[in-house]
């Protein structure tokens, strides 16, 4: 922080000068009049700073605008609304959680603040508290598709199938074109033993958008086990040409396929055609495909 910036902002508040001690007389700490109207308009002009570089996603410099607003409007929740959400978005999710903490201190009742908490508990791992918050919020705002699809998610960590396909369906019904919820009753759908409604999910995500590797791959898995190998491999081909990264095991957990569907998955990718492909990702060794090395 330059000299300069601190000069300036003394001088926005109001402060033309600064008296120094006599010679010889006791120095005391000098406690500036500061006006805190003035700070706080700062500090919010600050956040709306922040918030457009978050919309270029500039996010380094958005942190430092966001922080200085925290101290200069400490009693507005939007400005630890969108700190915390930053210090989420670098990945520091218990910093994020306790900084996003405040704002719900604040604001209790601001749906976006429970939700975006119950996303960052979500990623901690903490599903039963990501679970409190998302349907606190969605008491409050029920008609928002995002966190429904969260909520979604973390039921099913929970391995509450039946409620994570309802709050799937709910924020499909929403916003017919958010093809990761419906994607996302297949993989229920598919642990559950119910290959065919799992299929006619995915085939159904496929006509809502056909460039999306994931729900391609997770057909071709599932035509794979039917026994269609032909058309299986094809569509693995495909799915894999839009998106190597779904050949990687650990890629699909993060992304909630199930145990059923990751071993037939891995049985899939052993197919010495589709390990022909495979093999051309540099990126991507056996071990981190947990698949057997290609003779």
């Amino acid at each position: 922080m330059s000299k300069n910036w601190l000069i300036s902002l003394i001088a926005c508040a109001g402060i033309s000068s600064i008296s120094l001690p006599v010679r010889g007389q006791a120095v005391l700490p000098y406690v500036p009049k500061l006006d805190s109207e003035k700070l706080e308009l700062q500090g919010l002009q600050l956040l709306q700073d922040a918030v457009q570089l978050i919309r270029f996603q500039q996010y380094d410099l958005a942190f430092p605008r966001a922080e200085l607003a925290t101290q200069l409007a400490p009693s507005n929740y939007e400005v630890w609304f969108i700190l915390g959400s930053l210090y989420i978005q670098q990945e520091k999710i218990d910093q994020g959680i306790e900084v996003l903490e405040k704002a719900e201190n604040l604001a209790p009742e601001q749906e976006g603040v429970l939700f975006r908490l119950g996303n960052a508990y979500f990623q901690k791992g903490d599903y039963e508290t990501a679970k409190d918050k998302l349907e606190a919020g969605l008491d409050i705002e029920s008609d928002a598709p995002d966190a429904l699809f969260d909520l979604g998610n973390t039921y099913l960590k929970l391995n509450e199938f039946d409620d994570a396909i309802d709050s799937y369906e709910e924020a499909y019904a929403l916003e017919a074109t958010f093809w990761p919820a419906l994607n996302n009753v297949g993989l229920v759908e598919y642990e559950q033993g119910d290959r065919d409604e799992a299929m006619e999910k995915w085939q159904s995500v496929i006509e809502v958008d056909g460039e999306q590797a994931e729900p391609q791959l997770a057909l071709a898995v599932a035509l794979f086990v039917e026994g269609e190998v032909e058309r299986a491999i094809e569509l693995g081909k495909a799915a894999l040409e839009l998106d190597s990264r779904y050949a990687n095991i650990q890629f699909l957990k993060d992304n909630l396929w199930g145990e059923s569907l990751i071993e037939d998955t891995r049985e899939f990718l052993s197919n010495p055609q589709i390990q022909e492909i495979v093999s051309n990702y540099e990126e991507f060794s056996p071990e981190d495909l947990e698949l057997p090395t290609i003779p």
